[in-house]
């Protein structure tokens, strides 16, 4: 039987704890960011990375040991700030609360596309870092926070299919190119809110024709 070589590392090597090293990793995931964005997956190099961050290649190894660990950094900050516009949304309803997050992840997608698409496809494939997700963690429990104030009668499974069903469309409209915000954000929501219909007339499946 073949013995299949173990997965790459994706943890940083290290945490920047200053000022000054806090503002090296900025650089290089920005620069990877839009490296990502403008010559794609075949530019996307540690050396190209240090050159556009405008650090050495070694500064760029003590923090991040190979392109991997980068992109699971890059996934980490763009979780981190989906997540804190998520918290923003507050003490609002629950049909409210829901169309924010739905907004959200739209607005998220189209901001910067091409790199949402490739984080996409990067996360599907690389372990799941512990900050990740305690970032997903924390946004499904904000999302049954909502779920449950409308009223939601199955908000465990609901859970799962809402964002199931939000970024199956996200994902659709980014490889497609679309950039119309508003027009996006109109499907997910219908989408959404009348799968959330369907299951409070029809919990079970069977009733509704």
């Amino acid at each position: 039987m073949t013995k299949l070589p173990p997965p790459p590392a994706t943890a940083p090597r290290k945490r920047p704890t200053q000022r000054r090293s806090a503002a090296t990793v900025d650089a290089i995931l920005e620069a990877a960011a839009r490296i990502l964005e403008t010559s794609g997956y075949e530019g996307y190099t540690t050396n190209a990375v240090a050159a556009t961050a405008g650090v050495s290649i070694g500064s760029l190894y003590q923090y991040f040991p190979n392109r991997e660990s980068l992109t699971q950094a890059l996934v980490e900050r763009e979780t981190a700030e989906l997540l804190a516009a998520i918290e923003a949304i507050g003490d609002v309803s629950g049909v409210d609360g829901i169309q924010q997050i739905l907004n959200i992840a739209v607005r998220h997608q189209l901001q910067r596309p091409h790199l949402s698409r490739f984080l996409d496809l990067e996360e599907a494939r690389l372990p799941t870092s512990e900050t990740s997700r305690l970032h997903g963690e924390r946004a499904a429990t904000i999302l049954a926070g909502y779920l449950k104030k409308a009223g939601c009668a199955a908000p465990g499974y609901a859970i799962r299919d809402v964002m199931a069903i939000t970024r199956g469309i996200v994902d659709a409209a980014g490889c497609q190119g679309e950039t119309d915000e508003m027009a996006l954000a109109h499907r997910v929501r219908a989408a959404v809110f009348g799968y959330l219909d369907m299951i409070a007339r029809d919990p079970v499946g069977g009733l509704v024709p």
